[in-house]
C-alpha cells in the first residue's frame, strides 16, 4: 500500500538551534512533533543570526531529516556596538544589560535610530532577500502552508510578501505583542514611526489567513484588528524533558528564577520581604539562597545587594535547557516575576509550562487578574502575589518557609497535560488541516 503522503508546511522564524533560549522553544516542538499528524515541516532560518547565547543540547530535538534552509542575514548591530562602544556585549532582549554603568548619548541615540529607522526591527534588511530566495524555493518545491513567527515581526513581513506575490496559504504566530510590547517606550518612537509599526502589525493581521497567539490577553487585544481567523495556542513543555527518575531537593530553601530577568521584571518588594524575614525568622538567613539563573540584569544584582542579601544569592548566568530542567526539578520554589507595564495580563511565556511540568511550588510575582493569575489558579501550582503587596508577600513566603521545614512544600498541581507539547502540537496540526480544506 502506498505511503500516505505528508502535507508541507514551511517555518520562517529568526531564532533556532543553536541558538538558545526560549524563543527557539516554541517552534523547535512544533517541529519535532508535527510529522505524528501528518504534517512535513521545513525550516527556513539564518545562517548567521545574532545569538544572545547557544545552547548545542537544543539540536537533538531537531528530527532526522528535516529540512532546514539557512541564508545569510546581514544586521547593523555591529554599527550599534561600534557607536555605543560595545563590542563585546551580546544583544539581549528587553534591553537587559549585565553592566551598572549609566546609558551615554551615543546609547541613546543609537537606541532611537534603532526604533524610528529600523521598521519593525533591525532584522527587516532580511526581508526582501529572503522574499526573493523563497520565491524560487516554493515554486520548486510547493507547500501547503507558509508560517512565520515573531518577534523580530520583520519576519512577518515575509509571510505578507510572500502571500501577495503567491497567494501561499499564511499563517502569522506571535509569541509576543508588537506595539504592545513592554519596552516599547525605550525605543523613543515618534508619532510617524508608531503609526508606521500599528500600520504593519494592521497588515499582517489584517491579511493572513490565520493568526496565533500565546495568551487570551493578546487575543483580545488583537481581535480589535479584525483578523480573518485567531487561535490561541498556548506555549508548554515537553513531557521528553523531564525524566521519571527521582530528583534530590535542594537542602537549602531555594528560590529560583530561570530565564531573563530583565530590570522590568526587577521584583523589588520581594527582595525587601526576604530581607526582613532574615531578621523576624530565626535560622530564616541561613536556609534562604536566591537562584538566578540566566541573563540578569544589573538593577536585579543591585536591589538584592541593597538588602543585605548577596550572601544568600547564587546568580549563575547562562546555562543549557538540559541544566536549566535540573535546577527546576530540584528547587524548593520557583520564582515567575511579571512586570508592572499596561500589557502585563497577557504575559504568558513559555517557562510558565516548564515550571508546572517541574512538580515545583511556583511564587509568582505581579497583577493577580491576568492570564498568568488564572493559568495558576486552575491548575493549583502555586502562590500569586501583587507587585506591590508587601503584606501578603511576606504571609505566602512565611507559609511557605513554614511547609519547607515542615518537609512538605509540595503543590498539587493537575491538569496540566494539556499544555504538553505534543498535545499543542496535535491543535496546530488541526488548525493547518482546516486551513489548506478551505
Amino acid at each position: 500500500m502506498e505511503k500516505k503522503l505528508r502535507r508541507r508546511v514551511l517555518v520562517i522564524t529568526y531564532y533556532w538551534p543553536p541558538s538558545g533560549g526560549v524563543g527557539v522553544q516554541r517552534w523547535l516542538k512544533f517541529v519535532k512533533y508535527l510529522r505524528l499528524y501528518g504534517w512535513e515541516p521545513v525550516v527556513y532560518t539564518p545562517e548567521n543570526p545574532e545569538s544572545f547565547y547557544d545552547d548545542e543540547s537544543l539540536l537533538n530535538d531537531i528530527p532526522e531529516g528535516v529540512e532546514v534552509i539557512k541564508t545569510r542575514i546581514w544586521e547593523p548591530y555591529k554599527i550599534y556596538k561600534r557607536i555605543t562602544g560595545t563590542k563585546n556585549e551580546k544583544i539581549a532582549v528587553g534591553f537587559t544589560s549585565s553592566s551598572n554603568k549609566k546609558k551615554g548619548l551615543l546609547h541613546r541615540v543609537a537606541v532611537w535610530l534603532r526604533g524610528n529607522l529600523l521598521i519593525p526591527d533591525p532584522r527587516v534588511f532580511w526581508v526582501n532577500p529572503s522574499v526573493k530566495f523563497l520565491k524560487k524555493y516554493l515554486r520548486e518545491n510547493p507547500v501547503d502552508v507558509v508560517v512565520t513567527t515573531g518577534p523580530p515581526h520583520s519576519i512577518h513581513l515575509i509571510g505578507l510578501k510572500l502571500k501577495q506575490k503567491m497567494k501561499v496559504k499564511w499563517l502569522a504566530d506571535f509569541r509576543d505583542p508588537w506595539t504592545n510590547i513592554y519596552y516599547i517606550k525605550d525605543l523613543r518612537l515618534s508619532a510617524p514611526a508608531m503609526r508606521i509599526h500599528r500600520r504593519l502589525e494592521s497588515k499582517v493581521v489584517r491579511e493572513a489567513d490565520g493568526v496565533i497567539v500565546v495568551s487570551a490577553q493578546m487575543k483580545n487585544e488583537l481581535m480589535v484588528l479584525r483578523p480573518k481567523r485567531i487561535n490561541l495556542i498556548t506555549n508548554g513543555f515537553d513531557e521528553e524533558d523531564w525524566p521519571n527518575e527521582p530528583v534530590d531537593l535542594d537542602s537549602k530553601f531555594s528560590i529560583t528564577h530561570v530565564g531573563t530577568l530583565s530590570r522590568y521584571f526587577n521584583p523589588v518588594i520581594l527582595w525587601e520581604v526576604l530581607s526582613d524575614l532574615c531578621e523576624e525568622i530565626e535560622g530564616f538567613r541561613n536556609d534562604l539562597v536566591i537562584r538566578l539563573v540566566g541573563q540578569v540584569d544589573a538593577t536585579a544584582i543591585e536591589s538584592i545587594q541593597k538588602v543585605n542579601l548577596q550572601n544568600n544569592l547564587e546568580s549563575l548566568g547562562q546555562v543549557t535547557h538540559v541544566e536549566a530542567v535540573k535546577f527546576q526539578r530540584k528547587s524548593q520554589v520557583l520564582l515567575l516575576v511579571v512586570n508592572s507595564s499596561p500589557n502585563a495580563m497577557g504575559i504568558l511565556t513559555g517557562k510558565v509550562f516548564e515550571y508546572l511540568a517541574s512538580g515545583r511550588m511556583v511564587l509568582a510575582v505581579g497583577p493577580t487578574y491576568g492570564d498568568l493569575a488564572s493559568l495558576l489558579s486552575e491548575t493549583k501550582a502555586g502562590f500569586f502575589v501583587d507587585y506591590n503587596d508587601k503584606a501578603k508577600t511576606k504571609r505566602v513566603i512565611t507559609h511557605l518557609y513554614n511547609l519547607y521545614k515542615e518537609n512538605n512544600l509540595q503543590p498539587e498541581t493537575k491538569d496540566i497535560l494539556r499544555y504538553s507539547r505534543k498535545e499543542l502540537t496535535r491543535t496546530l496540526s488541526n488548525l493547518l488541516n482546516e486551513m489548506t480544506n478551505e
